[in-house]
């Protein structure tokens, strides 16, 4: 037909697009051969700075060329005058936005011109955060433009306060901007810092702490309270205001102590318990005993951890196995300049020294009167919204946090229920719930041992899927787990160095690798599990005084000859149960 452009057929368009792609790969190849001539030639001149571009202008992500590039301008930082290196870093800056436009997330690019401000004799910083700004506008979870603008902040001294309005646009215009709220979470601590005064009050971090300006004031606090649930009020189910709203109510860290020192005649051994988990060699661990001081190797338990709550060392014999003398030592961890006193008093086996883990605050802040009705505030407002989205996996975790935060064992039953629900509405998460809701039984079980002040600790018929927190039960003598879904007994079970009695019927244990070594276990009942084969078994040979071994309902007893090879690797073990 007169007048009309011929359309080619979708067959001779590919052909023709293979043939272009054909081409431009011919010459890419030729350019890169070129260029890595170059440099194995040394060569650092205008040419190999136009074939590094050439390249890098169609694939910003090749590393090597970076490298290559950067070592070309340095050399012409040398042969040139301030302002023409001025105007050559200014000329890479505007390549380098070319190349943002082919990836805006390239890891050379943004690197390289992180580098390239450094170089630059006259930076123009205002320049830098407009970038950022157009960048953060096309796509405001770029996390590499995210940390570009924190280098640009930092290094053109921003106020902070202006950038928390920044955030403020963002989030206003967008409230599923993750990378805003958490970098509102950087900025809040350096401009509404929680005063000194009001930190004494609790339980934190010493004020010498460098995480102690971690912290909001009060006052901060309740405004963002109110930015935070606008956003999940508007949009229940966006993870990144509950997140948050998370950060917003999290406690302070505990502060820095030893926890418990306890010594023992038989083995003649001390065990140091830590707030949190230590390196001994490094916090500088150092054991004085009737004011003398110890030359002992400090082990961890469990032993292959390099970082433990725990350690154990072992003083020569005959230092205080003598039932008919008296004993005191000082345990001092020289990084914090803290230590604590023990005494091993005449006709006493044992002795030990710790604070009780509610005088700590283990699980949650002291809060006080202002801070509990503002948590209650938000668990009402939380509780609404429950009313209006019943199957809101965020706000039903969220609750879980603000009634642990106020009373963990007032709330324990409404704790249950929900962890209940949301494995229901969540299925994909619902181990991840099983276990967070195991180490919050566990906790709340502390705590009621700590005010029966026992050493007997029952976790029986708690449906546990994990065990933690053991480093709180190095004290405790009889334990009960029966009745669960624990699968293994953890090597961090090696803290309970005082453990004379194990029950752990009616669970699905695969696992015993957390019973090696320990000196005073007796008795263990480990019926209707799921122990399959004799090796699984071995961690109890290393147990000494083990005389009684219970193995019903487990699969083991089912091999031919189990008694005799059971006899033979538990030597010790008089009462075996089968």
């Amino acid at each position: 037909m007169h007048g009309r452009v011929k359309l080619k057929s979708t067959a001779q368009q590919e052909e023709e697009r293979r043939k272009e792609r054909e081409k431009k790969l011919k010459v890419y190849l030729a350019t890169r051969e070129a260029c890595f001539a170059k440099r194995k030639q040394g060569a650092l001149d205008e040419d190999a700075l136009q074939l590094t571009q050439q390249l890098l202008s169609s694939n910003p992500d090749f590393a090597t060329l970076w490298n290559y590039r950067r070592e070309i301008l340095l050399h012409q930082e040398t042969v040139r005058e301030e302002d023409e290196v001025q105007k050559l870093y200014e000329a890479e800056l505007a390549f380098l936005e070319s190349c943002l436009k082919v990836n805006p997330k390239s890891y050379g690019s943004w690197h390289h011109r992180g580098w390239v401000c450094s170089r630059l004799p006259r930076p123009d910083w205002v320049r830098e955060l407009g970038l950022c700004d157009r960048c953060l506008l096309l796509d405001d979870r770029n996390f590499h433009c995210w940390d570009y603008r924190r280098m640009v902040v930092k290094a053109s001294a921003v106020p902070v306060d202006q950038e928390l309005q920044f955030t403020d646009r963002l989030i206003g215009s967008n409230f599923s901007n993750y990378s805003s709220w958490h970098y509102r979470s950087t900025l809040l601590p350096l401009l509404h810092p929680q005063s000194p005064e009001v930190a004494t009050l609790c339980p934190h971090r010493p004020s010498n702490s460098p995480t102690h300006s971690h912290r909001v004031c009060e006052e901060q606090l309740l405004k963002e309270y109110e930015l935070v649930r606008n956003a999940f009020f508007t949009d229940p189910n966006d993870q990144s205001a509950w997140f948050y709203y998370r950060w917003l109510l999290g406690r302070a860290e505990r502060e820095e102590m030893i926890s418990c020192v306890y010594v023992c005649r038989e083995g003649e051994k001390v065990v140091v318990a830590f707030s949190r988990p230590v390196k001994a060699k490094a916090v500088g661990l150092m054991l004085v005993l009737d004011g003398q001081p110890q030359e002992v190797e400090w082990v961890s338990a469990p032993p292959a951890v390099q970082h433990s709550p725990v350690w154990i060392c072992e003083l020569p014999p005959g230092t205080i196995s003598d039932i008919n003398n008296e004993h005191n030592l000082t345990v001092h961890w020289t990084e914090t300049h803290t230590h604590r006193e023990c005494a091993l008093y005449t006709g006493r086996t044992e002795s030990w020294c710790r604070d009780s883990a509610t005088d700590q605050e283990l699980f949650r802040c002291e809060l006080s009167v202002e801070k509990t009705s503002v948590l209650q505030s938000e668990l009402q407002s939380c509780t609404q919204l429950l009313e209006l989205e019943p199957q809101n996996k965020w706000c039903l975790l969220t609750i879980i946090l603000l009634m642990r935060a106020l009373d963990p064992l007032g709330y324990e039953k409404e704790t249950l229920a929900h962890f209940q629900t949301l494995k229901e509405v969540d299925l994909m998460r619902s181990c991840y719930y099983s276990d967070l809701c195991s180490k919050f039984m566990i906790e709340n079980t502390i705590l009621k041992m700590e005010y029966a002040e026992v050493r007997v600790f029952s976790l029986s018929h708690k449906n546990l899927s994990i065990l933690c927190h053991l480093d709180q039960l190095l004290l405790v003598t009889h334990i009960n787990l029966c009745s669960n879904q624990l699968i293994r007994i953890p090597p961090e079970f090696s803290m309970l160095q005082c453990l004379e009695v194990l029950e752990a019927d009616d669970n699905v244990i695969e696992s015993l690798e957390g019973l090696n070594n320990h000196l005073k276990l007796e008795a263990v009942s480990l019926r209707n599990n799921n122990i399959r084969l004799m090796s699984l078994l071995k961690p109890l040979a290393s147990c000494p005084k083990l005389t009684r071994l219970d193995l019903r309902g487990n699969p083991v007893i089912q091999n031919e000859n189990v008694q005799s090879e059971l006899s033979e690797l538990l030597l010790l073990v008089k009462n075996l149960v089968l």
